[in-house]
């Protein structure tokens, strides 16, 4: 099996997005960065009219894990039996797991509160809201770091781009190279710019859901789905997908 290629090309770039994860997570715990996330949130809160807001709030559903989940759940059943082939079913479950073993799991681990936790529950004074490892609340109330919308949305929307190209085809239609592009890159940024303005994270969650999502999705494009090997009982539903002309 050979992977998949990605670009930039190399493992040099998934080492620097997890230093850059490492790092920012390493300055947030020796309380470092904490006066940016408090500017940024500050300014959002004081630039927030009624008609953005709502704006913003709408914008951001595009975000919502569960839903992605299942749209490119749905594309890789749909694919699999036009392909009559399950391999379009398994970029959707290793996203799954790939994302339920880090995005929840950092979130435990760092407990950080939302910049909102000083005007509702917990209702924590607004210092007390930014340090990681607040392990003494419960948990529901400090999940804000990384941010998982947008590692979310970066990892589904890839998903999605990866499985529409070769179901668009299978429809005997061509998806533009560049629609594909839009629909890995404008959804995640939306999301990153919209939790930030919403006050729903700070400014360090979204950049850290940017880095792990970013890894995460090289991860998954890297792997050669078409040369996974399957179980004897599946080779009359093994045609490959990602080369499917």
């Amino acid at each position: 099996m050979r992977l998949r290629p990605v670009r930039p090309a190399g493992w040099w770039f998934d080492a620097l997005l997890l230093v850059g994860l490492a790092g920012l997570t390493v300055a947030l715990a020796a309380d470092q960065l904490f006066g940016l996330d408090r500017a940024v949130a500050d300014w959002a809160d004081g630039h927030r009219p009624a008609a953005a807001y709502w704006v913003a709030r709408v914008l951001n559903f595009l975000g919502q894990g569960t839903p992605l989940t299942l749209i490119a759940a749905g594309l890789g059943v749909l694919l699999a039996v036009r392909l009559r082939s399950v391999r379009p079913i398994l970029p959707p479950v290793v996203a799954f797991l790939l994302t339920n073993l880090t995005i929840g799991p950092l979130k435990i681990w760092t407990a950080r509160a939302a910049p909102s936790a000083s005007v509702k529950e917990p209702f924590l004074t607004p210092e007390h809201t930014l340090p990681l490892f607040h392990h003494d609340l419960p948990v529901r109330f400090a999940q804000s770091y990384p941010s998982g919308h947008v590692a979310n949305a970066i990892v589904w929307y890839g998903v999605i781009a990866l499985l529409l190209a070769p179901l668009a085809r299978s429809f005997g239609r061509q998806l533009p190279t560049r629609l594909v592009t839009v629909i890995r890159v404008v959804p995640p940024l939306v999301v990153l710019t919209t939790t930030t303005y919403l006050g729903w994270h700070w400014l360090t969650d979204s950049v850290a859901g940017l880095l792990l999502g970013l890894l995460l999705d090289r991860l998954l494009h890297r792997a050669p789905w078409d040369g996974v090997p399957l179980p004897g009982r599946l080779r009359g539903w093994d045609r490959p997908f990602t080369s499917y002309p």
